[in-house]
């Protein structure tokens, strides 16, 4: 384990962003040869989904209500099992500008990449045949890859797995693609369990799972049905829980591995050619590949209810409305109770979504440059994600730093104020010189406990960008909610950031930004539809 966290270590000091350089990339984009977004199995049979109806009852759940816990659940049905990959992995929109077309979905993705492919394992949904199932979410419709030969899976339950494909961002990003392809994970994670939550049901990860046990349920592993087309990579399996239990449950593999029958369909080729190979990630890939591990077990602290929020729009419509900001109007401020609020959410609650889809305790922190939130004074803030860190976080940070609490701040956030100064242009620089990171609210970088995660084993460097990723889908949907915008931010000069902030060790690492504000609109780009090229209920 000791050579395959080196390489982990030497993939991610490889691929940091430096103001002088940036990791290795393609140089340019070679439209010739850009990815197909959408992953498809030839010969599979077909099984088209129901669209949700704008007079569903479940448009009719309000986006506040995914937090108090109280929505009953609904059946598992074809239907709500529609919904819920329309609303975790369906298109949400296209985008035209003059010739060009393309689709936006409700998983946010790196480029609008969407390296992320979602399968379902289910058994006992009338009008769907017992077995693995690829999501296809242009067409809304599964893809039945393997049908099973005998009872597999417990009752009230059913699984979702989910599988990267780095060709598709390596096209674009080079190296640093599969930091990007992790993050997305985390997103999609995310998505699925807010999708769940307007239906009642809940979300586990399976993390126990070794990625070689969840590549040979979801015939990853099966190389005649790949050929020439990119291969694509496990990353995490997860139990959805429709009849509202609260034990977590964990899902054997040999029922499921033995109940395996025929396998059907060829994937589809995503680029005639690949100019690049881009090695580093398939080593970093097969270094933190992840093997069976026991249960992880950890039960968040209690804390009050959320803070409240004005928001009284649906959770579908609010699910359905999010956006990556393309730029922000520089003058839109937040007002700190929705500032709080926002904070608040990345808390871990017992049976509040995202959070109560993973078992470890929270290991990122959150570095904030306020340019502006009503009554707080512009500058460096950090908030602490968990008890007992601060005096580490001392430590580690700048000695110049002073730590003041923050006036009206709920005493449950342990947020602080380290420096009082205009932020803009500092926030800008190190996020790559993009202005989204100066012109918005506020903007953040995610600190991860980077050395102290590692000691739990080189795969856990993918599950800190999945956290880094559902903090982003948090901050995303408030956003939306707040009536704002926001956007992840993967380009930032890794170091430079340390530099700043003083650190000078390997025990916190810049993983991921974000940025909130009032987002301008490109009035040249037309909006469409997501699904009106169907003809379907």
């Amino acid at each position: 384990m000791t050579q395959a966290l080196d390489t982990v270590r030497a993939y991610h000091e490889r691929t940091k962003h430096h103001f002088r350089r940036y990791a290795d990339g393609p140089g340019g984009l070679d439209w010739a040869t850009q990815p197909d977004p959408f992953r498809t199995y030839a010969g599979s049979p077909q099984i088209p989904l129901p669209l949700l109806a704008e007079n569903s009852p479940l448009c009719q759940v309000k986006y506040l209500e995914l937090y108090t816990g109280a929505i009953a659940p609904q059946p598992l049905s074809l239907a709500n099992l529609a919904a819920l990959l329309e609303l975790s992995f369906g298109l949400s929109a296209w985008k035209q500008y003059g010739a060009s077309r393309w689709a936006l979905r409700c998983n946010p993705s790196s480029g609008n990449l969407h390296p992320t492919e979602a399968y379902v394992v289910v058994q006992g949904v009338a009008g769907l045949a017992d077995g693995v199932h690829h999501y296809v979410s242009r067409d809304h419709l599964l893809e039945q890859r393997c049908a099973f030969a005998g009872p597999a899976l417990p009752a009230g339950g059913f699984l979702v797995g989910l599988s990267a494909i780095h060709w598709r961002e390596a096209w674009k990003y080079g190296e640093r693609a599969f930091r990007y392809c992790q993050h997305d994970a985390g997103h999609a994670l995310a998505a699925l369990r807010y999708a769940a939550a307007v239906l009642g049901w809940r979300v586990r990860l399976q993390d126990t799972w070794a990625d070689a046990e969840i590549a040979a349920l979801l015939g990853l592993d099966r190389a005649q049905d790949f050929g020439h087309a990119e291969r694509e990579q496990p990353d995490l399996l997860l139990w959805v829980e429709t009849q509202g239990s609260d034990q977590p449950s964990a899902i054997s593999m040999e029922p499921l591995l033995a109940a395996a029958g025929q396998w059907a369909g060829r994937a589809n080729v995503l680029s005639p050619e690949h100019k690049h190979d881009w090695s580093v990630i398939e080593a970093v890939a097969e270094a933190s590949r992840k093997p069976r591990t026991p249960a992880l077990a950890w039960s968040p602290p209690p804390l009050p209810a959320p803070l409240p929020s004005t928001c009284a729009a649906g959770a579908v419509e609010i699910i359905k409305q999010r956006r990556s900001a393309q730029a922000f109007d520089g003058v839109t401020a937040i007002s700190a109770p929705a500032f709080y609020r926002m904070l608040d959410l990345t808390l871990p609650r017992a049976g509040v979504p995202p959070w109560d889809a993973i078992a470890w305790p929270p290991r990122i922190h959150l570095v904030l440059f306020v340019h502006r939130v009503e009554g707080l004074v512009p500058g460096v803030y950090f908030f602490l994600r968990q008890d007992g860190i601060e005096a580490r976080m001392r430590a580690e940070l700048s000695s110049e730093f002073c730590w003041e609490g923050v006036a009206g701040c709920p005493a449950h956030l342990r947020l602080y104020r380290v420096v009082a100064a205009d932020a803009r242009n500092a926030a800008r620089a190190l996020s790559c010189h993009q202005d989204i990171a100066a012109d918005s609210a506020f903007s953040l970088g995610m600190l991860a406990e980077y050395e102290r995660a590692l000691e739990a084993g080189p795969w856990a460097y993918r599950q800190l960008y999945w956290e880094a990723g559902m903090l982003g889908q948090v901050l995303y949907l408030e956003a939306e909610a707040a009536g704002l915008r926001g956007t992840g931010i993967g380009c930032f000069f890794d170091d430079g950031v340390h530099d700043l902030l003083g650190i000078r060790g390997h025990w916190l690492q810049s993983l991921y930004h974000f940025t909130v504000g009032g987002a301008l609109s490109d009035e040249r780009l037309q909006t469409l539809p997501p699904y009106a090229h169907l003809r379907r209920a």
